[in-house]
């Protein structure tokens, strides 16, 4: 069904990330979400983390080979850490300025939960690392798709077929369950940006709950926001 075209007020793009789990569905509601904005009249990118720009790219092949993990935690977040500037400087700014929506799969949740909670980097570092490549930089919201771990797993282990795991598909069960834990941890903190949805269900009912999350942040407010303004 076409969705109706959507009156914004014109400036800034929205930024919305997408977090959870090896085989949450992220990629795939990103993609549904990414059709709906476009049938709303509504220009949007699709981006990821690490990797979106042609330099993180590069560290994306690095760190999903292993190398990050033999370098070490600390290391790898300034692996993740140089990738992320490069990203935000060349694609997300320059799209949200010109007021396009960014669409990305994972941003720096994905670092605090991996190489903060699971990594126990200090979050000395990881703070030090924010300010320098997002600076004030915070998506308006980050959707995090929450799935048992063994569904997730079996998830991810049909989506690569015959091909080897990565880095982080190796990881053992318990790591996962951590993984998930620090998830939902973020988004009981940090109720104004982030919304948990059951992505334990069919890839149409998991995209209707994330429309309505937007529809209620983002599409309300402009409404309203358009009409005291007139």
């Amino acid at each position: 069904m076409a969705e109706a075209a959507v009156k914004r007020i014109p400036g800034r793009g929205r930024f919305i990330s997408f977090e959870g789990g090896e085989g949450s569905g992220k990629s795939t509601q990103i993609k549904m979400l990414s059709e709906r904005l476009d049938a709303a009249k509504l220009r949007a990118i699709v981006t990821r983390e690490p990797g979106g720009s042609p330099g993180a790219e590069i560290i994306r092949h690095l760190v999903l080979s292993g190398m990050g993990k033999l370098l070490g935690p600390d290391a790898e977040t300034l692996l993740f850490a140089a990738a992320r500037d490069d990203h935000v400087r060349s694609v997300i700014q320059p799209a949200l300025s010109q007021g396009i929506w960014v669409l990305c799969d994972r941003f720096s949740d994905s670092t605090r939960v991996y190489q903060g909670r699971l990594g126990q980097v200090a979050p000395a570092i990881l703070n030090a690392m924010e300010r320098v490549t997002i600076g004030d930089l915070k998506p308006d919201l980050t959707i995090i798709l929450d799935i048992p771990v063994e569904i997730g797993m079996q998830r991810a282990a049909v989506r690569r077929g015959t091909g080897a795991p990565d880095r982080f598909e190796s990881e053992d069960v318990k790591f996962h369950q951590e993984l998930r834990d620090a998830y939902r941890q973020i988004a009981a903190a940090e109720p104004q940006r982030c919304v948990l949805i059951d992505a334990n269900a069919d890839a149409g009912t998991v995209a209707a709950s994330v429309w309505s999350v937007l529809r209620d942040r983002f599409f309300t407010a402009d409404a309203a926001n358009l009409a005291s303004s007139a």
